[in-house]
């Protein structure tokens, strides 16, 4: 039987969607803040809800508004047509309309702070995977040599740069120029940036606010979980909440870690700090309660995440108080560690309702 292949045709362009007349705010399609009514969608970006708008959806043809990120035009359309090109949150600036994703790639800025993994090794940096749509750029004299020595560096060094990072460590690290395709060029000339030892890696999903990791002032802290019972003595752990959507808990050493943003020494004194051991990639021994407690705080974050809670240092600390005291309330329970489901459930209820 003979095949026919038709030609396809032009779809008509797609019309905006009419409200109904009890939908109307007003007869002559003013709102009461004075912006000309646009239907379904003009609610939306009013009162920036969390309706999702899908790839292709119209959201306004009046001339008026101005599209911005995640937006698009029909090429050609002699209407003024704005539809969504993701899947996201409408958000309005003044006459701007713009769709937030609800899940992009981290687009870096001068200033955070990331944590990464080392991907590439060349001749005078490293390439690291920091969960951008590039892989951002180390470069061999931004970070602090062994000891602390302030010298240029030569080409001795340049053949030793993979005992300072290899392939598959990670690192934190703070964003410090932006090439003009959107690369990040990274440094690790400072006390709390470095490599990463002695704890678990973890990724989540909802970076730069909305259910994930926010900006915040301080994203590097120590956590005490020297009040639980299981814990003897005195312990910490440390948390690195990447603006990328890449966490790092890890035991508190003295010295290392986040405990040197607020109480190692200046700059001028980093001589003394850097010691031969911090390209070391050998982990310390770790108490089996350490190790629990990590785990627990991994569960947190998780559980924040799953939720569509903001992970910050606000939220996690209560976060774990709270997973105490639940542990505490059952504690012939084997899984008190597990926050899933249910439990992650209660867990998030009880942060939302203090």
């Amino acid at each position: 039987m003979p095949i026919t292949i038709l030609q396809p045709s032009l779809a008509p362009p797609p019309k905006p969607r009419n409200d109904d007349a009890s939908d109307s705010d007003s007869e002559g399609g003013a709102d009461l803040e004075g912006d000309i009514a646009m239907g379904r969608p003009a609610k939306r970006a009013r009162t920036q809800d969390s309706s999702i708008m899908t790839p292709g959806e119209i959201i306004t043809d009046d001339p008026q508004w101005m599209r911005g990120h995640g937006t698009y035009v029909i090429p050609g359309a002699q209407s003024n047509t704005i539809l969504s090109s993701v899947a996201g949150t409408l958000a309005k600036t003044n006459k701007l309309l713009s769709v937030r994703p609800l899940r992009a790639r981290y687009t870096p800025e001068i200033g955070d702070l990331v944590v990464g993994r080392i991907v590439e090794v060349q001749a005078k940096r490293w390439r690291v995977d920091v969960g951008g749509t590039l892989l951002a750029q180390l470069p061999l004299s931004a970070i602090n040599l062994p000891g602390g020595i302030q010298r240029r560096r030569t080409e001795t060094d340049e053949l030793q740069i993979r005992t300072f990072f290899s392939e598959g460590e990670l690192l934190v690290a703070e964003v410090q120029q932006l090439y003009n395709d959107g690369a990040a060029v990274l440094h690790t000339r400072s006390l709390k940036y470095g490599k990463l030892r002695n704890g678990v890696f973890m990724s989540v999903a909802g970076v730069g606010g909305g259910g994930g990791v926010v900006r915040a002032r301080r994203q590097a802290f120590t956590l005490d979980i020297s009040g639980t019972d299981e814990v003897s003595g005195s312990e910490k752990i440390d948390v690195v909440l990447g603006v990328n959507g890449y966490i790092w808990i890890s035991k508190h050493i003295e010295g290392e870690g986040a405990a040197a943003e607020s109480s190692g020494p200046g700059i001028t004194r980093i001589e003394e700090s850097v010691g031969l051991n911090v390209y070391s990639s050998q982990n310390d021994i770790i108490p089996v309660d350490t190790m629990r407690e990590i785990a627990r705080v991994r569960g947190v974050i998780t559980a924040l995440v799953e939720n569509g809670l903001r992970v910050d240092e606000e939220m996690v600390i209560k976060g774990y108080q709270e997973a105490v005291e639940m542990a505490k309330e059952e504690p012939d329970s084997a899984d008190t560690l597990w926050l899933g489901g249910e439990r992650g459930k209660r867990l998030t209820n009880a942060l939302v309702g203090r």
